[in-house]
């Protein structure tokens, strides 16, 4: 294979647009959000406030709902892309809370596998390698775009066609 061949396939090779791979960011940090947040909210969010405040976290109980509501509606927001850039910064907020209060001291890595016996893998901690993996996909997203079938699209599309909607456009580049 000469070398134009190999480039080919080694660059984008598949026939696809390349702001399609916004759905499948949106599918998973807007479905990991919003998973989180329903866990939190299944298990009772007082549970979760009691480890607030065995962190040390001030209001806890504030703080609990409030990681809830922005877990759950900031995941449904991504998930149908819409206001992207705006549900991003309290999203990437709590997850910086996440790393400084509870990953930061067990390093980056998220799976740490210590035994593997009859019963299965066993894991330490998890660092705040995810954790930057969600906020790398916020930033892309809000950079980029929400891409196709996304709300931010239409929004964008109806302002183009002079509905009377404001919307900034996307810089080309």
């Amino acid at each position: 294979m000469n070398r134009s061949g190999l480039l080919r396939y080694a660059v984008a090779p598949l026939p696809i647009r390349s702001r399609w791979y916004a759905i499948a960011l949106r599918l998973i940090v807007g479905g990991g959000f919003f998973e989180h947040g329903y866990a939190k909210l299944a298990r009772g969010p007082e549970h979760f406030a009691a480890i607030l405040q065995a962190i040390g976290m001030p209001v806890p109980e504030l703080l609990s709902w409030a990681t809830v509501v922005v877990e759950i509606a900031g995941g449904v927001m991504i998930l149908a892309g819409a206001l992207v850039p705006l549900i991003s910064v309290p999203m990437i907020a709590v997850l910086l809370v996440a790393i400084f209060t509870v990953h930061l001291p067990n390093g980056f890595s998220s799976i740490k596998l210590q035994s593997y016996d009859a019963a299965g893998a066993h894991f330490g901690q998890p660092g705040y390698e995810t954790d930057l993996l969600y906020v790398a996909g916020l930033i892309a997203l809000s950079i980029a775009g929400a891409g196709p079938f996304s709300v931010d699209n239409h929004l964008r599309s109806r302002a183009a066609a002079g509905t009377g909607i404001t919307v900034i456009p996307k810089i080309k580049g």
